[in-house]
């Protein structure tokens, strides 16, 4: 596995990671009322969108570099 593919692989994990996490902290939020669990779950949301748009730069950038 070349270290593109690990490095697409490690990002993408990491984004389905934090939109998992983002989503339980909004749903907690919701049912405790707590400020804490609003604002970890809008971090986790804002650093999501951060790793797509990362992740998306990242292949055009090595668009002619082969997976293997």
């Amino acid at each position: 596995m070349s270290l593109k593919a690990f490095h697409l692989v490690f990002v993408t994990v990491s984004a389905i990671l934090g939109l998992g996490f983002g989503a339980w902290a909004i749903a907690d939020y919701r049912v405790s009322g707590s400020a804490g669990s609003l604002w970890w779950g809008i971090g986790s949301l804002a650093g999501t969108g951060a790793l797509i748009v990362y992740g998306r730069w990242f292949l055009r950038k090595l668009k002619g570099v082969g997976y293997l």
